[in-house]
């Protein structure tokens, strides 16, 4: 995880579980041409989390859905976890800030070019969103280059 990111500590999956829309993100290739990002999130029977993440295609007209699988790191009480979508290979997933709530989550990778705005509405109020991306800011994203989504 980037030197500057610390995983929230005590983390809850349960609370976690459900779905989470895409607020904002860095570009990548995997999301690129993607609007309508969710990703859902519930326990497999092995402990393990399962991840589904969603996003529609304007270009083509339809649906792309990714499923994946994530594992902790560590304890299970501290949200850094490894998610795979492509057998045995895992990126990073770091849950830096978390409202108490479970409203609002932000979201690193491996290092700084990996950064997600989850929320469980479609939308926040622009003064949490300016608050959001000061977080990220500090912690070392190049804010400038965020994509916001389209819900």
């Amino acid at each position: 995880m980037p030197v500057q990111v610390t995983p929230v500590k005590p983390f809850s999956i349960e609370s976690y579980l459900g779905t989470w829309y895409e607020i904002a993100r860095l570009d990548h290739s995997f999301e690129r041409g993607l609007s309508q990002i969710s990703a859902t999130y519930s326990l497999n029977d092995d402990g393990s989390v399962k991840v589904i993440n969603r996003g529609f295609n304007e270009e083509a007209g339809e649906w792309k859905e990714a499923e994946g699988k994530a594992k902790f790191v560590g304890s299970p009480d501290i949200a850094h976890l490894k998610v795979s979508f492509f057998g045995p290979f895992y990126g990073s997933y770091v849950v830096f800030y978390l409202e108490p709530d479970y409203s609002t989550a932000l979201v690193s990778g491996y290092n700084t070019d990996y950064f997600w705005i989850l929320s469980r509405n479609k939308s926040l109020p622009q003064e949490k969103l300016q608050y959001y991306l000061t977080i990220a800011r500090q912690k070392g994203f190049d804010t400038s280059q965020i994509i916001m989504t389209t819900q």
